[in-house]
């Protein structure tokens, strides 16, 4: 189990971290948020790459020069770098040495992680000569390595066509039963029918914890479509999510604090994000 209690992470007059707690169990976690809400920073906090106040506890222990803890975790970070003159199956070796993976080990590890990702007729191929997709799946496979307890994503499907998208659905699905994952990213639906439980943060701080269901049950009542002529006679506070051709016609979704003239319709769990970003 990983404890964030009260962890704080300031640059000069800056808080990118505001005093969060949570308890995190072994499941799938969606971590959603606007730029600039504090996802990396709490991600850089719990893979230690960052100092910060509060406490991060794994099984009870400090994660603070804890390398039992550090040899558990995987992480693929926004912006993931790789030696553009290694091929993708030297690169996963110089992981598996990072990660003090026995050296007995590296083949079969490459193998399994490669095969997970689609990349396996890409191993004797240069980092130099991947596609922007093949990058972040080689990210994502050296995740794997050491089948680690603790697993982290930032923006993990940034770049992968909608067949490797669902192949990372299906990897994560196959996963979670044994691990804490963590997925930090800006696409909503991705995280829809993944994650266990999905986090909101705003300003530094967690503003919602729950399933999927309980995110677009925030939504209820607040989420409608309107056709151009009716958006005109729109009342009261809106957020319009989107702009859509029907029979013809511009029609709106949008969701709104009261009851308008437009028909309601079901609410998607983006809905529900927006509501509770825009406190609607």
């Amino acid at each position: 189990m990983l404890e964030l209690k009260k962890v704080t992470k300031r640059f000069k007059k800056n808080c990118a971290v505001d005093q969060l707690s949570a308890s995190l169990q072994p499941g799938v976690y969606g971590l959603l948020g606007p730029n600039g809400a504090g996802k990396t920073t709490l991600i850089r906090c719990l893979t230690n790459l960052y100092r910060f106040q509060g406490e991060i506890l794994w099984k009870g222990r400090s994660i603070r020069k804890n390398t039992d803890y550090l040899d558990r975790i995987g992480y693929l970070p926004q912006k993931f770098g790789a030696y553009q003159e290694l091929t993708v199956e030297e690169m996963l070796r110089y992981f598996c040495v990072l990660k003090r993976i026995e050296k007995k080990e590296w083949s079969r590890e490459s193998e399994r992680v490669l095969e997970a990702v689609n990349l396996t007729e890409a191993a004797e191929k240069k980092v130099r000569h991947l596609s922007g997709g093949m990058l972040r799946r080689l990210g994502i496979a050296q995740t794997l390595l050491g089948k680690p307890e603790v697993l982290i994503f930032d923006e993990p499907t940034a770049g992968l066509d909608p067949e490797e998208r669902l192949r990372f659905k299906m990897l994560i699905s196959s996963l979670s039963r044994e691990r804490i994952i963590l997925i930090s990213t800006h696409i909503v639906e991705d995280v829809d029918a993944l994650c266990d439980r999905i986090l909101i943060m705003d300003a530094g701080r967690i503003v919602f914890s729950g399933t999927a269901g309980e995110l677009k049950a925030q939504a209820e009542g607040k989420t409608f479509e309107c056709t151009e002529l009716e958006q005109k006679k729109l009342t009261g506070r809106f957020y319009m999510e989107r702009q859509f051709e029907q029979e013809n016609a511009v029609h709106y979704r949008l969701v709104a604090e009261e009851p308008q003239v437009c028909r309601k319709v079901e609410p998607r769990i983006e809905d529900g994000y927006i509501c509770v970003l825009e406190h609607i």
